[in-house]
């Protein structure tokens, strides 16, 4: 394959297959606790991160690592003790981060709308060696905590209240799995964009449960996808000339729409013979009327 000599390709597809790794592990925990557009919210802050970071020529990645940690513990703090105005702080924080974002970058002096949208949507030829770098240590990070604790994050994203009961840091846990979204989001946007990177966190885990409900299963194969689709988007941008993140997200959409296809009929299958398993109840006209009063 011409592409790999190409060292900006080889960055790129280093870059994507440990994307595709860290998304789904932590997209899976945040589908089971039903906040599957939480990336997309911590996408937002992050663009503040990016700005800063040209603004003061730092590390863009970094810097929208420490925004990114940031937001994400407000979330948490929002969602704790927000309650009814939760809503409204947690739409300030994702609008005000991306308006700081692009102030911050069209006030730097190396900045510039081409800055801007490779970070909102992803681009090949800007993955620096000092990038890869920096989303090999977050990606690590990831994978650590996504694996080494997968007991305890599943065992509350399922039930807060019985995890606390059983003894498990609730609070620590859900803290956790925010800032593990946060550095996920901050290691995708070089490739997938920090707009599109949601989908990728959600979509291979919701392809995945077509096909198992075991939570095992389902995270190998929601990885398994989140590789491939990285890989393969990344290739055809090569090839086609197309922006990277959207055709991963297409390629992402395009194999849950698949697996649902053919998960459907086995479903069926698998209902019509438990339905035929199970003994057949007294017919609905030889039910035991109800027992009438005396004066009826």
């Amino acid at each position: 394959m011409d592409l790999l000599d190409y060292a900006f390709m080889q960055r790129a597809l280093l870059a994507a297959v440990l994307v595709g790794i860290t998304a789904p592990a932590v997209g899976i925990y945040l589908v089971q606790r039903r906040q599957a557009l939480m990336g997309d919210g911590i996408g937002h802050v992050a663009m503040t991160g990016v700005g800063l970071g040209f603004l003061l020529s730092w590390s863009p990645i970094w810097m929208a690592t420490a925004v990114s940690v940031l937001g994400a513990v407000l979330m948490e703090l929002i969602r704790w003790y927000g309650r009814t105005r939760g809503d409204i702080a947690l739409a300030m924080l994702f609008y005000g981060g991306m308006a700081g974002g692009v102030m911050f970058i069209n006030l730097a002096p190396t900045g510039s709308n081409a800055n801007l949208t490779s970070y909102l949507f992803g681009s090949l030829s800007t993955v620096s060696e000092s990038d890869v770098s920096a989303i090999c240590v977050l990606a690590a990070f990831v994978v650590l905590v996504t694996v080494g604790l997968r007991r305890q994050l599943f065992a509350v994203s399922q039930d807060e209240e019985f995890a606390r009961v059983t003894g498990l840091p609730v609070r620590a846990l859900n803290l956790l799995t925010a800032i593990t979204a946060a550095v996920t989001v901050t290691v995708a946007m070089r490739v997938v964009g920090l707009l599109l990177v949601s989908a990728l966190m959600v979509v291979p885990v919701a392809a995945a449960q077509q096909l198992s409900r075991s939570f095992a299963a389902t995270f190998a194969i929601a990885v398994a996808i989140g590789v491939s689709v990285t890989i393969g988007g990344t290739v055809t941008s090569y090839y086609q000339d197309v922006p990277p993140g959207a055709t991963i997200v297409l390629l992402t959409i395009g194999a849950f729409v698949l697996l649902t296809a053919l998960a459907t009929p086995v479903a069926r299958r698998r209902a019509r013979a438990a339905a035929a398993a199970q003994p057949a109840g007294d017919p609905a006209e030889c039910a035991i009327p109800a027992t009438r009063g005396s004066g009826d």
